[in-house]
């Protein structure tokens, strides 16, 4: 298979209506491609990089499909207390080497691979084929597989599954048109994801300083650590920061530093700062996934 960029949705702060569109859930996970001829299977990242030693239990069960094809999907590990994609296992999964580490990881969280997108069959290129007409193939092709291996299912009411999506914590969804065909990248407007976001107000008690500037930005809520900020802070902001007496010592705020503060020189505020900040989802660490700052008193941003 000759290396390409895989078709990636583009963020919108809407859902598209109409019959001319199809809906999935957003599966929280690493992108995978996966080309399969005839029991041979190379399995490759968003960027093309070899996968088949970090996912051994998805190469061993492709291993023992028949025909030849290319497929696309997205790698997820469940999350056993929720049942939803934990990106923070997926993560822990790709820092993992060595083939006894990374086997004991497949046992204890088995990687699954959603389906949604067939490229290639039986040697002929699929991708200009519209996208209704790729999924009808894949149905076909998948038609008995059991787990690891799930086609992610559709939805023809966008507005319904968004609700769905908020109403249950998920990281969002993914709608696509029904005739697109497959485009490298994102040089189309033909799939689109919209994401759900949490606001969350915070004090922010701690400057984090790199390099003689100011970096980002610590963050409490009670008495727990929220993790650091540093997006959404423009130079501006980060003069005004610099300025802030901060005087205080670690001991004034936690008993102990934070795990994902020791290293770090952190200049602790007098005073904390109240914040406003937006994000993905929480963690299973209980920290606010990729935040933003919108809003700091006394400070524009």
């Amino acid at each position: 298979m000759e290396p390409f960029t895989p078709m990636s949705p583009i963020a919108e702060d809407r859902t598209p209506a109409g019959p001319a569109w199809v809906h999935q859930l957003k599966w929280d996970g690493y992108r995978l491609i996966a080309d399969v001829q005839d029991g041979r299977v190379r399995l490759y990242s968003k960027r093309m990089l070899p996968q088949n030693a970090s996912y051994p239990e998805l190469t061993a069960a492709l291993e023992d499909k028949t025909g030849s094809y290319v497929l696309d999907g997205e790698a997820v590990i469940l999350d056993p207390h929720t049942g939803k994609p934990s990106f923070q296992l997926m993560q822990q999964r790709g820092k993992l080497l060595g083939d006894r580490q990374i086997a004991a990881a497949s046992r204890r969280h088995p990687v699954q691979y959603i389906l949604f997108d067939l490229l290639a069959l039986e040697g002929r290129d699929l991708r200009l084929l519209p996208y209704k007409a790729r999924r009808q193939l894949l149905l076909s092709v998948a038609s008995g597989w059991t787990a690891p291996f799930y086609v992610a299912d559709e939805f023809p009411d966008g507005e319904a599954l968004w609700g769905w999506v908020e109403a249950n914590g998920w990281e969002g969804m993914v709608s696509k048109k029904a005739e697109s065909v497959y485009k490298e990248g994102k040089a189309h407007h033909d799939w689109l994801k919209r994401k759900t976001i949490h606001h969350m107000d915070v004090d922010i008690v701690g400057i984090i300083w790199k390099e003689g500037r100011v970096s980002s930005l610590v963050m409490r809520k009670g008495e727990r650590y929220m993790g650091r900020v540093s997006s959404g802070l423009n130079e501006q902001a980060k003069a005004r920061i610099r300025l802030l007496p901060a005087g205080l010592k670690r001991s004034d705020y936690w008993d102990s530093m934070p795990e994902g503060l020791r290293g770090a020189d952190v200049r602790w505020l007098d005073r904390p700062l109240a914040g406003r900040v937006s994000g993905r989802e929480m963690t299973d660490a209980g920290l606010l996934r990729h935040p933003k700052l919108i809003d700091l008193e006394g400070i524009l941003l």
